[in-house]
């Protein structure tokens, strides 16, 4: 009897593929997957002949643990902000899943280990910028979410990093073809940021961001905005045909994904209510075939 009322008092116990579920949760794997297509992008675009491939594993892995590290150790600073926003309420932290220990514990082991391993097995290039890359996330964009809207440009700095740290990784230093890969990855960011904005603009209200959303009821500016960050990278992402990066595939490819996007951002300036979702879908797999493409056409 003392056994049976022992074991009803035991919390449930938490599954294997439940705790890889948190996990996946905490170090945002899907973001963390486009900062590794990034990654992968500018090593073969700065590789010259066959790329190695244990040295690009090494890579991806340092650049992998060091995103993950700096998603979790975000989340864990964020953590009561998170707790008042229905997006982010039921992450692992702020729904008791993982203690808040846990996961500054987790987040630093990952960052650390993979700053370790890129400057290691890898060159301390790429150590120093993906090292940059969670500076600027953590101690810089982060706080800036509640005092200013101009966060999201500082935040498009560290989300334009990555395809840098893949071509330092190869050449130790960024030309300026790695550094037109970092103007595509900044201009990309401001669109895709300004749908997220429009669509979560509630939930940021209440947790006191200061985004543009938050102080634009209408959309006339987040529109405007977007049209105008879309129409930029629209010009700038045909330049690495012009600049023998790519080939005319990848032009005229880069062409019809540009115009679309332009077109999509000129009904969102009408109304974002109505298409703010399929800007922010669409603005993923507009990034993610024009890097493919960008790969694939290679000069």
């Amino acid at each position: 009897m003392k056994n049976e009322t022992f074991s009803r008092s035991l919390p449930p116990a938490v599954s294997l593929r439940e705790r890889c579920q948190d996990l996946a949760a905490l170090t945002k794997a899907r973001l963390v997957s486009l900062v590794l297509l990034s990654v992968a992008a500018g090593y073969a675009l700065a590789s010259q002949g066959p790329v190695n491939g244990l040295h690009f594993v090494l890579t991806l892995s340092g650049a992998a643990l060091v995103a993950a590290g700096s998603m979790v150790l975000n989340e864990w600073i964020e953590r009561e902000v998170d707790a008042k926003m229905v997006r982010t309420q039921n992450r692992p932290i702020p729904a008791g899943k993982i203690s808040p220990l846990d996961a500054v514990l987790v987040g630093s082991g990952f960052f650390v280990s993979g700053g370790w391993l890129l400057y290691s097995a890898v060159n301390a290039a790429a150590s120093f910028l993906a090292v940059l890359t969670t500076v600027i996330y953590l101690v810089f964009y982060t706080p800036l979410k509640k005092k200013t809207s101009l966060c999201t440009i500082v935040g498009a700095v560290s989300g334009a990093l990555p395809p840098l740290i893949g071509w330092a990784a190869v050449r130790g230093v960024p030309n300026y073809h790695a550094w037109l890969l970092f103007t595509i990855l900044f201009l990309w960011q401001m669109p895709h940021f300004l749908a997220l904005d429009w669509i979560y603009r509630k939930d940021f209200a209440a947790a006191g961001f200061q985004m543009l959303s938050v102080h634009d009821p209408s959309g006339e500016r987040v529109g405007r905005q977007f049209l105008i960050y879309s129409s930029a990278l629209f010009s700038v992402s045909l330049l690495p045909a012009l600049a023998g990066m790519a080939g005319p595939f990848y032009f005229l490819s880069a062409l019809i994904l540009g115009m679309l996007l332009v077109w999509l951002a000129f009904c969102g300036m009408k109304n974002m209510d109505a298409e703010a979702r399929t800007l922010f879908r669409y603005s993923i797999i507009h990034l993610t075939l024009l890097l493919l493409l960008m790969v694939i056409d290679k000069v």
